[in-house]
């Protein structure tokens, strides 16, 4: 049987007059990242498992995942430097791994457009050098009910690390019950694979939160009581900072975002994390002050952008290939034609327009997009790879097609059955 997920320590620090040894991260799941073999390689193994999803209390959850557990390992590495990755698949059916928003070497991207499926028994070598930093996930792919747990964290360090005092990652995730519940059955959610979680703090801190939500059709707002919430970074990519209203912040499937939470409270204070769903809030996790300590005599002030990433500054707009790409939850299965071909370099506009009833999500495989203005060719200052489209209305984004390769626009519904998927091509 899997065990309860703990706090881990990835470094120390010992503060000055306090005695108290902090934890600068916590890692998700219950199992750590296995050492890299001889070759550099670190083993990743998708196989079954038993956690305690919904609490120590209660009856363990029969799961797919990476070392048995869910959230998987946390991968670490600094930006530019090699990844490599050796798949091992001790399920008893095929798997692949998609590397959610990192702009990977196509051959890398899990999808049936690039590689084959990894059969049971068999393993299959990834490696690449991600051109990012952020907070990025790797999962299955393609994702099914059963193959829910197959996720974890992929954190990209940037190479002059921003001054902050802790480092956590928060996977958010939303379990609807298998195809035998009743179709009112109502979803639980998780942080980090367990019902609730408490991430200790010392007053006067600045503490990283890296967001996730791994679920697979809910919005996920998270709130943050009593603290100022900077948003720092949206799907992996630095934006320019700014607060976050009432400490809320919205994640649709797969979305990301790094913010800085400043510790204000007194020593000893405790204060929730709020999953805020519908009209109803669930506590999901604390943030606890440790009892006598302070981290400096006063709060930071001053609130420094995130290093960022070689993305393009502009787009030639006036030379674009503008395409329709109509969001159909009837189709199934990967089209023999793509979408689009496209010469490496050429600016893309997608206008997406769904006409569904229910909120979609298109993931676009390979690239970052700017999702632009609705009455000129303006753009919003952040990028994105997961875009939330509303019913019934266009939503236009624009991207340089900078990764040679075949590359998916996979949308999923919220709440509803169904996704559609096309693929554009890069030459």
């Amino acid at each position: 049987m899997a065990t309860i997920p703990k706090t881990q320590l990835s470094r120390r620090r010992l503060l000055a007059g306090s005695g108290l040894i902090a934890a600068a991260a916590l890692c998700p799941g219950a199992a750590q990242a296995q050492p890299p073999a001889a070759d550099g390689f670190r083993p990743l193994r998708a196989l079954p498992g038993l956690v305690p999803l919904r609490g120590p209390e209660q009856q363990m959850t029969s799961i797919w995942g990476y070392s048995g557990v869910v959230p998987g390992p946390t991968l670490r590495i600094k930006r530019g430097e090699e990844l490599k990755v050796r798949l091992f698949n001790e399920l008893p059916a095929e798997t692949a791994i998609h590397w959610h928003g990192v702009r990977v070497p196509n051959a890398f991207d899990g999808t049936p457009l690039t590689q084959k499926p990894v059969l049971p028994g068999a393993s299959f070598d990834y490696r690449f050098r991600p051109p990012d930093a952020g907070t990025y996930w790797y999962r299955a792919a393609p994702r099914s009910w059963q193959n829910r747990g197959l996720q974890g964290p992929l954190i990209v360090y940037e190479t002059e690390p921003p001054d902050v005092d802790r480092d956590v990652t928060l996977v958010l995730d939303a379990w609807t019950p298998g195809p035998d519940a009743p179709k009112d059955a109502a979803p639980f959610f998780t942080v980090n694979g367990i019902a609730s979680l408490d991430i200790p703090v010392v007053a006067n801190e600045r503490i990283r939160l890296r967001l996730i939500n791994a679920a697979d059709d809910q919005l996920i707002t998270l709130r943050i009581d009593r603290h100022p919430v900077t948003v720092m970074a949206i799907d992996g990519q630095p934006a320019e900072p700014f607060a976050a209203r009432e400490g809320r912040i919205t994640l649709s499937p797969g979305n990301r975002a790094d913010v800085f939470v400043d510790a204000v409270l007194e020593p000893g204070s405790v204060a929730p994390l709020v999953l805020q769903n519908g009209d109803t809030d669930l506590p999901i996790g604390r943030l606890v002050y440790a009892a006598r300590a302070l981290a400096r005599p006063a709060p930071r002030a001053d609130v420094k952008p995130l290093p960022p990433n070689p993305l393009p500054e502009r787009m030639d707009f006036r030379g674009a290939l503008r395409i329709d790409l109509p969001l159909d939850p009837d189709r199934a299965g990967v089209p023999a034609k793509p979408l689009l071909t496209v010469k490496r370099g050429r600016t893309v506009q997608l206008a997406i327009k769904n006409s569904a009833e229910f909120p979609s999500v298109l993931h676009v495989h390979g690239h970052c997009v700017r999702l632009l203005d609705a009455l000129d060719d303006g753009w919003k200052p952040f990028w994105l790879d997961t875009i939330l489209c509303v019913p019934a209305q266009m939503t236009r984004v624009a991207f340089v097609a900078d990764n040679p390769g075949k590359w998916l626009l996979h949308a999923g519904g919220i709440g509803a059955a169904g996704s559609a998927i096309a693929w554009f091509e890069v030459t």
